[in-house]
């Protein structure tokens, strides 16, 4: 992984960026409004290819980091990869639809109209099923996880998803009445996963080749920090001058939203890290294998919202309050992690 690298000033206050794009988005849609209304002309099966371009400067970079070689070192400590495929894939997409569905259709039910809620709900599901890909190294980092274990965890989940992703998805947005058309999954699930996953492991194979690993990773790979910076921002700007009308006739959606996906953040946490603590796992698995479960992979949950339901639907808004909310609850689990070590036995 390279040289080890804490929380950056731009992730530290990802809150914050992503309520400034809110503004400036809603800006944009209110008093410039040729911009949306040009750049929902350029789309492809219901893909918007502006934001398409966008997701891909942001994901590449993520998937350039992921070393899928590591996955032949799974069988050497075995559980902690168990709780953390079980917890991500049997469990969380699962809490996180009850969760969501209980929110938004029976506690918040006189505050949503049941449209609006089948969409809150088909994003909370799109971000459940998408567990974390890049932050996880940064919280596993600030919590002395062990980074070459965490980064088999990653790889692992990483291959997952390119086959459970989109049954996961189709089967429990169906539960919730939610019709889904294929077709547009499983290309969101080509453009987002499959082609920049390929595009990253042929790119750091073949870098590696030509100028050894501590080049790839202290030199090649921070080459895209900017692009996926800037990327998450332009994005979010674009997301939000197509959702100014809604977010202006109801702002307290936002927190509403919110709400139970907080709740889900640690509730998978204490589920993923309180199993690692029952099977006596040391604490640099314990706490890497809860923050996995626990933080989403919300670039590609962002970009299959805005393909399946459009740049102004609840659902692409409700995977972008994941963004909102994802960075000051994973700091407090962060903090409560760090907190809890002595649970653990010594490495």
């Amino acid at each position: 992984m390279g040289k080890k690298q804490g929380i950056g000033f731009f992730e530290r206050y990802l809150t914050i960026w992503v309520a400034l794009c809110i503004v400036a988005g809603i800006a944009v849609g209110q008093y410039i409004p040729a911009i949306p209304e040009t750049l929902s002309k350029f789309e492809y099966a219901n893909v918007s290819i502006p934001v398409a371009i966008l997701i891909w400067l942001m994901i590449y970079p993520m998937m350039l980091k992921v070393d899928f070689q590591s996955v032949k070192n799974v069988g050497r400590k075995p559980k902690g990869i168990i709780i953390t495929c079980v917890t991500n894939w049997l469990i969380k997409p699962f809490t996180m639809f009850g969760i969501a569905w209980f929110f938004f259709y029976v506690i918040f039910k006189t505050l949503i109209p049941a449209d609006l809620a089948n969409e809150y709900l088909a994003g909370a599901v799109l971000l459940g099923a998408a567990p974390c890909t890049a932050m996880v190294f940064v919280w596993s980092y600030l919590t002395k996880g062990d980074a070459a274990y965490t980064l088999i965890q990653v790889a692992v989940n990483d291959l997952i998803i390119l086959v459970a992703f989109a049954p996961i998805v189709a089967f429990l947005l169906g539960i919730g009445g939610v019709e889904i058309p294929w077709n547009t999954l499983l290309l969101s699930v080509v453009l987002f996963v499959v082609i920049p996953l390929s595009a990253g492991i042929l790119t750091r194979i073949s870098v590696v080749r030509r100028k050894g690993i501590e080049y790839f990773n202290n030199v090649f790979v921070k080459k895209f920090d900017n692009s996926t910076i800037g990327g998450l921002l332009l994005t979010l700007v674009i997301l939000f001058s197509f959702q100014g009308e809604t977010i202006l006739e109801n702002p307290l959606h936002i927190l509403l939203i919110a709400i139970p996906l907080a709740i889900q953040t640690v509730l998978i946490f204490f589920v993923a890290y309180g199993w690692a603590k029952a099977w006596k796992l040391p604490h640099n698995v314990a706490a890497p294998a809860g923050m996995i479960g626990a933080s989403n992979f919300f670039e590609l949950s962002v970009a299959v919202a805005i393909s399946l339901f459009g740049l102004e639907s609840g659902a692409a808004l409700t995977t972008v309050v994941g963004v909102l909310v994802e960075v000051p609850v994973m700091l407090m689990l962060v903090r409560i992690a760090n907190n809890t070590r002595d649970w653990f036995p010594a490495k």
